[in-house]
């Protein structure tokens, strides 16, 4: 479990930076801002490894037994994650203009979904930290006034990219993922 929890805190150490006004002392004590990006980017990928290696390992500790008939509710849920986290990738949306940050909402949908199904330890700890920091996120990050008008082309695809990737997650999710997912 010390291993997925290290992978946590360097995951998240970066991507808080600026919420405990880190981020510009650091940007300035560094050589560049391809420095801070490099150092930003290598920090995040470590942390992320951990994440993944500490979860595979971590033992499986039931805390609270997920309701099995309502388990399509977590089904649910991935559809606006998925089609919010692509609309976080791509150009101005209408989408993005209504949620401001959609990325990060589809990041606690994917959370709050994975929450609802897993109730397990390390499942709690990786999906609670997650949905904790795209909480914190979504409401600490100011709001950017875009001088360009959303296309609702980009609204289209978000839509039709996201659920393309339901799709093929949910069909490939135990070969992803260890564990795979059905109504039946």
């Amino acid at each position: 479990m010390g291993i997925l929890v290290l992978g946590l805190m360097l995951f998240f150490t970066p991507h808080l930076l600026r919420e405990f006004g880190l981020r510009q002392p650091l940007k300035d004590a560094l050589p560049s801002e391809g420095a801070y990006m490099g150092l930003y980017s290598l920090v995040s990928l470590a942390g992320l490894g951990l994440i993944i290696w500490g979860k595979s390992l971590a033992p499986f500790q039931m805390i609270w037994q997920p309701i099995y008939e309502l388990r399509s509710l977590s089904l649910m849920l991935m559809i606006p994650a998925l089609i919010c986290v692509v609309a976080g990738n791509v150009p101005l949306s209408y989408l993005r203009t209504l949620l401001r940050n959609p990325m990060l909402v589809g990041i606690l949908l994917w959370s709050l979904s994975h929450l609802w199904a897993n109730g397990d330890l390390a499942s709690m700890l990786l999906f609670g930290s997650f949905a904790v920091w795209s909480s914190l996120k979504i409401f600490t990050l100011r709001n950017n006034v875009e001088s360009k008008s959303p296309e609702f082309i980009w609204d289209i695809i978000s839509l039709l990219v996201g659920l393309g990737l339901y799709v093929v997650i949910g069909l490939y999710h135990g070969e992803l993922f260890g564990v795979g997912v059905s109504l039946a």
